[in-house]
Protein backbone atom coordinates (compact mmCIF):
# COMPACT_ATOMS: atom_id res chain seq x y z
CA UNK A 1 0.00 0.00 0.00
CA UNK A 2 2.63 2.54 1.04
CA UNK A 3 4.79 2.02 -2.06
CA UNK A 4 2.18 3.53 -4.39
CA UNK A 5 0.72 6.08 -2.01
CA UNK A 6 1.22 9.79 -2.73
CA UNK A 7 1.98 11.54 0.52
CA UNK A 8 1.62 15.29 0.91
CA UNK A 9 2.73 17.81 3.49
CA UNK A 10 -0.02 18.40 6.04
CA UNK A 11 -1.50 14.92 5.78
CA UNK A 12 -2.25 13.03 8.97
CA UNK A 13 -1.18 9.40 8.65
CA UNK A 14 -1.09 6.54 11.13
CA UNK A 15 2.50 5.41 11.59
CA UNK A 16 3.97 2.50 13.55
CA UNK A 17 6.64 4.26 15.61
CA UNK A 18 7.86 1.11 17.37
CA UNK A 19 10.49 0.18 18.32
CA UNK A 20 11.49 3.21 20.36
CA UNK A 21 14.31 4.04 22.74
CA UNK A 22 14.21 6.14 25.89
CA UNK A 23 11.56 8.89 25.90
CA UNK A 24 10.68 8.67 22.20
CA UNK A 25 7.00 8.59 21.27
CA UNK A 26 5.95 5.09 20.26
CA UNK A 27 3.15 2.73 19.15
CA UNK A 28 0.86 3.19 16.15
CA UNK A 29 -0.32 6.77 16.26
CA UNK A 30 -1.35 9.63 14.00
CA UNK A 31 1.50 11.75 12.67
CA UNK A 32 1.63 14.88 10.54
CA UNK A 33 3.85 14.94 7.46
CA UNK A 34 6.05 18.06 7.59
CA UNK A 35 8.54 17.45 4.77
CA UNK A 36 7.97 19.29 1.52
CA UNK A 37 6.12 17.59 -1.33
CA UNK A 38 9.19 17.37 -3.57
CA UNK A 39 10.95 15.16 -1.02
CA UNK A 40 7.72 13.29 -0.27
CA UNK A 41 7.52 12.22 -3.93
CA UNK A 42 11.11 11.02 -4.35
CA UNK A 43 12.48 9.99 -0.95
CA UNK A 44 11.00 7.15 1.15
CA UNK A 45 12.07 8.79 4.43
CA UNK A 46 9.76 11.58 5.52
CA UNK A 47 9.71 13.80 8.60
CA UNK A 48 6.63 13.54 10.80
CA UNK A 49 5.30 15.19 13.94
CA UNK A 50 3.58 12.68 16.23
CA UNK A 51 0.09 13.46 17.47
CA UNK A 52 -0.80 12.71 21.08
CA UNK A 53 -3.97 12.84 23.14
CA UNK A 54 -4.71 16.29 24.57
CA UNK A 55 -4.14 16.92 28.26
CA UNK A 56 -3.78 20.13 30.24
CA UNK A 57 -0.13 19.58 31.16
CA UNK A 58 1.00 18.92 27.58
CA UNK A 59 -1.18 21.75 26.28
CA UNK A 60 0.94 24.25 28.27
CA UNK A 61 4.06 23.34 26.30
CA UNK A 62 4.67 26.18 23.84
CA UNK A 63 5.60 23.95 20.89
CA UNK A 64 2.61 21.59 21.24
CA UNK A 65 -0.19 22.59 18.88
CA UNK A 66 -3.82 21.83 19.65
CA UNK A 67 -5.80 20.02 16.95
CA UNK A 68 -9.59 19.78 17.03
CA UNK A 69 -10.99 16.58 15.48
CA UNK A 70 -12.81 16.93 12.15
CA UNK A 71 -13.91 14.88 9.18
CA UNK A 72 -11.16 16.43 7.06
CA UNK A 73 -8.28 15.59 9.43
CA UNK A 74 -9.60 12.17 10.44
CA UNK A 75 -8.93 12.60 14.15
CA UNK A 76 -11.59 11.44 16.61
CA UNK A 77 -10.52 13.32 19.75
CA UNK A 78 -8.90 16.58 20.79
CA UNK A 79 -5.17 16.14 20.23
CA UNK A 80 -1.79 17.83 20.27
CA UNK A 81 0.94 17.91 17.63
CA UNK A 82 4.13 17.25 19.62
CA UNK A 83 6.62 19.22 17.55
CA UNK A 84 9.52 18.39 19.88
CA UNK A 85 9.16 14.70 18.93
CA UNK A 86 9.61 15.27 15.18
CA UNK A 87 11.31 12.28 13.61
CA UNK A 88 12.15 10.65 10.29
CA UNK A 89 10.25 7.52 9.22
CA UNK A 90 10.47 5.27 6.18
CA UNK A 91 6.85 5.35 5.06
CA UNK A 92 7.33 2.13 3.06
CA UNK A 93 7.90 0.30 6.34
CA UNK A 94 5.88 2.30 8.87
CA UNK A 95 2.75 3.73 7.16
CA UNK A 96 -0.43 2.09 8.48
CA UNK A 97 -3.14 4.30 6.93
CA UNK A 98 -3.99 7.82 5.78
CA UNK A 99 -6.46 9.68 8.03
CA UNK A 100 -6.85 13.08 6.40
CA UNK A 101 -5.31 16.53 6.07
CA UNK A 102 -4.82 19.50 8.38
CA UNK A 103 -6.09 22.97 7.60
CA UNK A 104 -3.59 25.59 6.39
CA UNK A 105 -4.15 27.53 9.65
CA UNK A 106 -3.07 24.58 11.83
CA UNK A 107 -0.10 23.88 9.54
CA UNK A 108 0.99 27.51 9.99
CA UNK A 109 0.96 27.00 13.78
CA UNK A 110 3.00 23.80 13.37
CA UNK A 111 5.48 25.65 11.12
CA UNK A 112 5.90 28.30 13.81
CA UNK A 113 6.53 25.62 16.46
CA UNK A 114 9.09 23.88 14.27
CA UNK A 115 10.90 27.20 13.85
CA UNK A 116 11.15 27.38 17.65
CA UNK A 117 12.21 23.74 18.07
CA UNK A 118 14.91 23.96 15.41
CA UNK A 119 15.80 27.62 16.12
CA UNK A 120 15.04 28.74 12.59
CA UNK A 121 13.83 32.22 13.65
CA UNK A 122 17.24 33.82 13.66
CA UNK A 123 20.46 33.93 11.72
CA UNK A 124 22.52 33.75 14.91
CA UNK A 125 24.25 30.48 15.64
Amino acid sequence: MAGMTVLKRGMIIDVNLDPVKGSETGKVRPCIIVTNDIYNEIVPVIQVVPVTEWNAKKARIRTNIEITPSKSNGLTKKSLADCLQTRPVDHRQRLVKIRGKLSPAVMLEIDQSLRIVFKLNTLRY
